[in-house]
C-alpha cells in the first residue's frame, strides 16, 4: 500500500489557514487580553525606565474590578501628544487629592509613597483640593519632577484606561512585575 503524499497546493492551504488562525488569536490576545507597550518618557523612573517594553492586561477591569490605587495603568493620552501615558492611580472616585508640603494627600491623610523615593511632590496647574466623582481617576508619574500628569491635566475618566500594566518585558536585567 502506498501513501498518498499531500501536494504543494494543499500544503500552502493548511499553511495559510494556520497563518490565519495565529493572526485571529494574536489580534484577540491584543484586542481584549494584553498589550505590549513601550514606555516613552521619564515620568515613571525609576520603577519603569525610557524605554522599557512593558505588557498591560485588560481583563482585570473589563470583569472583575475598576482601577485601584496603586495600580499602574496605562490610559489615552488627554492632550493627544502621545498615542497613551502611563501613570500610577493615586486616588479613585469619591477621595479628594491634595498636594500640600511635599506629599500627596488622599482624604486629609498623607499617602504613603515608597516609589517616589522621597521626591516631593509640587502642585500643578488644577485647582486643589478636589474630590473625584464616582468612574474618575486622580494619576501621578512616581518622577513626579519630570511628569505631565493630574496636577496638570485633571482626573480621567475610567473608560480612558486601556490596561493595567503589570509586567516589564524588557531590558531582560529589569524582566519581571512591575509594583
Amino acid at each position: 500500500m502506498t501513501e498518498k503524499r499531500p501536494s504543494i497546493l494543499g500544503r500552502v492551504l493548511e499553511l495559510l489557514v494556520i497563518a490565519v488562525i495565529a493572526a485571529a488569536i494574536a489580534l484577540f490576545t491584543r484586542g481584549f487580553v494584553a498589550q505590549p507597550y513601550v514606555i516613552p518618557s521619564g515620568s515613571m523612573i525609576p520603577t519603569i525606565e525610557i524605554g522599557d517594553m512593558v505588557l498591560a492586561e485588560k481583563l482585570t477591569y473589563a470583569l472583575a474590578r475598576e482601577p485601584q490605587q496603586g495600580d499602574i495603568v496605562v490610559f489615552a493620552d488627554p492632550n493627544g501628544v502621545h498615542d497613551q501615558l502611563i501613570k500610577r492611580v493615586v486616588a479613585t472616585g469619591g477621595q479628594t487629592v491634595d498636594v500640600r508640603d511635599g506629599k500627596v494627600w488622599v482624604d486629609d491623610k498623607v499617602l504613603d509613597e515608597p516609589y517616589t523615593h522621597g521626591v516631593e511632590s509640587l502642585p500643578g496647574t488644577v485647582q486643589l483640593p478636589i474630590k473625584l466623582q464616582q468612574g474618575e481617576i486622580w494619576l501621578m508619574g512616581d518622577n513626579r519632577p519630570e511628569s505631565g500628569d493630574s496636577r496638570f491635566f485633571g482626573p480621567q475618566s475610567i473608560t480612558t484606561v486601556k490596561g493595567r500594566a503589570f509586567w516589564r518585558h524588557w531590558p531582560l536585567n529589569r524582566f519581571g512585575k512591575l509594583e
